[in-house]
């Protein structure tokens, strides 16, 4: 995994996330530095500002651990929020119908880039 260039893009191979595997970066998302995650789920990589839309807290409680055991979703680790991959959207728990943030990804000469939007 690259380090940021300018803090608003993070880049890594795409080879380096295999399914179910997640990576962690930080950003500068409207002037401040935002924690994100990137997962690899179901044949395609989909990434999120790392913050509950209802505590506010980051989702990993240990170190880039974001999807329920059986793989299937990721979870807030504080509230037990559960969450689609690829859309983000809460399906269970104390916000149902939430959504993570977004970040825009896009896949380049062999690297996944994600960006912060303007």
């Amino acid at each position: 995994m690259e380090p940021t260039d300018g803090e608003t893009t993070w880049r890594c191979a795409a080879d380096a996330l295999g399914p179910g595997q997640t990576a962690t970066f930080v950003l500068r998302l409207r002037g401040r530095r935002v924690p994100g995650f990137i997962v690899y789920h179901r044949g395609r990589h989909h990434a999120y500002v790392n913050r509950c839309p209802h505590a506010g807290t980051t989702l990993d409680a240990w170190p880039n651990e974001f999807f329920t055991e059986d793989g299937r979703y990721l979870i807030c680790a504080t509230h037990g929020a559960v969450f689609a991959p690829d859309t983000g959207v809460c399906l269970e728990g104390p916000c149902p119908g939430a959504r993570l943030e977004r970040l825009p990804v896009a896949s380049r000469d062999g690297q996944l880039v994600v960006t912060c939007p303007s």
